[in-house]
């Protein structure tokens, strides 16, 4: 049977999956920029891009997660 998951497997888990998640949104922009035959200035600057958005993608879900996690970091409402 298993047994539940320490705090350092969990947090290895979901450091895995932001690592994926931020793979994945910055690769997103330069292959779809590569359709239009880009300059490589072009598609660095797409994939610059998207390492932005992949950074404030995985901010903000983690945020999110935190919230419905129900962890004490949460702000109070106003």
């Amino acid at each position: 049977m298993v047994g539940p998951i320490s705090e350092a497997e969990r947090d290895a888990g979901n450091r895995k999956i932001k690592l994926v998640l931020l793979a994945v949104v910055t690769a997103t922009p330069p292959l779809i920029a590569l359709q239009l035959d880009p300059s490589p200035v072009e598609l660095l600057a797409a994939a610059g891009a998207g390492f932005g958005l992949g950074l404030v993608v995985v901010w903000y879900l983690g945020r999110l997660a935190a919230e419905f996690a129900g962890s004490g970091r949460r702000r109070p409402r106003r």
